[in-house]
């Protein structure tokens, strides 16, 4: 069974999601609606997608509505189609507003709809091969830095880019944030382009985490430190290494990186390249949603957890 799917806003990422939806086996592409109606009608000639001119008419022709407009618009486009008894795939952040999201999430339940937030990172192949070997880390350093882009600053740098960032560490990391310190600073735009922010949790972990999108080069890496283990994910290049370090043997061979600490203890050092799996990350959380629905489970990234990374991401805000 496919679900009928219509896709909101035909912007850069919009005409990705509505190739992907396309081409998708678990979906079938019913349309989409854009609001600049000179522009959906280019959209709609030039690729052969139907375009319909209001809203309304597409939410009630789909089971699914794929929201890929601006934050802003996120919340009445999103309301709408839980109204109608639709279930919803939400481009991150959820919403502008905490109060917003925390209102969808009370609509889906309301309505008995499933929703799914757009934390694509979560698909990314190298966060996916090490994600199970994150355990309890207690230091985690993040950089995500982008070029200048006129697109994504109608929000701020935390929203745009950092949010990525939270919301995967938030997924590995199972305490509750306790404390934010963070800076900001606006270079180009109205709201910060640069920020850097200290998470604190309750169990003792700290993240740092730095975004900006008026570097010269481009970098999406995390590190994660734990107990005996660092794991490190570059979601640009798409690669990831986890370095253990256990009790050396008594006879280690010629090769073996040997470390002795103060106390005498010695530990060797072991690196692991994890088979990193090519994939379509966008594809794949659009195709995930179509299971959590079909089969009744709770999304991947759900409405509660797009909330809880918002809720980070506005604290990181509010301490600029």
């Amino acid at each position: 069974m496919t679900l009928k799917i219509g896709v909101i806003g035909a912007g850069h990422l919009g005409k990705i999601h509505l190739r992907l939806a396309k081409a998708s086996k678990h979906y079938t592409l019913v349309g989409f609606y854009d609001s600049n109606k000179e522009y959906g009608e280019e959209i709609a000639k030039e690729f052969g997608y139907n375009y319909y001119k209001d809203l309304e008419s597409l939410i009630e022709a789909c089971d699914v509505i794929d929201i890929v407009t601006p934050t802003l618009s996120h919340f009445e486009v999103a309301k709408k189609a839980i109204q109608a008894g639709k279930h919803i795939f939400i481009e991150k952040p959820i919403t502008n507003t905490l109060d917003e999201a925390l209102e969808l999430i009370k609509l889906t339940e309301q309505h008995n709809v499933k929703g799914q937030v757009g934390h694509v990172e979560r698909f990314n192949p190298a966060f996916q091969a090490v994600v199970n070997k994150i355990e309890n880390p207690m230091f985690i350093e993040a950089h995500r830095l982008a070029e200048f882009n006129p697109r994504g600053t109608d929000v701020p740098v935390v929203l745009d880019l950092m949010i990525h960032d939270i919301d995967a560490i938030l997924s590995v990391v199972k305490s509750e944030v306790v404390q934010v310190n963070a800076s900001g600073v606006s270079v180009i735009s109205d709201t910060p382009d640069i920020a850097n922010a200290r998470i604190e949790f309750k169990n003792g972990c700290v993240a740092n985490l730095t975004a900006s999108r008026i570097s010269l080069k481009q970098m999406r890496k995390a590190r994660f430190f734990q107990r005996d283990a660092y794991i490190s994910v570059d979601f640009l290049e798409k690669k990831s290494e986890i370095v253990r370090m256990k009790d050396a043997p008594e006879s280690p061979d010629d090769f073996a990186m040997i470390l002795q600490n103060a106390e005498g203890v010695k530990k060797q050092i072991y690196f692991e390249n994890p088979t990193v799996e090519a994939n379509n990350a966008i594809l794949d959380e659009l195709e995930s949603f179509a299971e959590a629905i079909t089969l009744n489970k709770t999304p991947k990234v759900s409405l509660a957890q797009g909330t809880e990374a918002l809720r980070v991401a506005q604290m990181v805000i509010d301490n600029f």
